[in-house]
């Protein structure tokens, strides 16, 4: 059975949470760095290190910052009543 990620909320509308961080844009900015390295390096002729820089960027940086979990999922019994869990 799937789960619907929305919650309904006080005035009646569903609340969408969004499901990056900042650890996610974080690798994400990192991935757009290394990508533009890679371009800058195979304009001025690189054969070696702009592919590289380039695959890492595109094949594995960007589905890392996609795929990592970037917001721990919060307990709603912890919530409501203020427990911290810790005892």
């Amino acid at each position: 059975m799937a789960t619907n990620s929305q919650k309904p909320s006080a005035d009646g509308y569903d609340e969408i949470k969004w499901p990056f961080g900042p650890r996610n844009y974080l690798i994400f900015g990192l991935a757009m760095v290394v990508i533009v390295i890679g371009y800058v390096a195979l304009g001025y002729g690189s054969i070696t290190l702009a592919p590289v820089l380039l695959v890492l960027g595109y094949c594995v940086l960007i589905p890392v910052a996609i795929v990592i979990k970037g917001r721990p999922e919060e307990d709603p019994v912890a919530r409501d009543t203020g427990d911290t869990g810790a005892r």
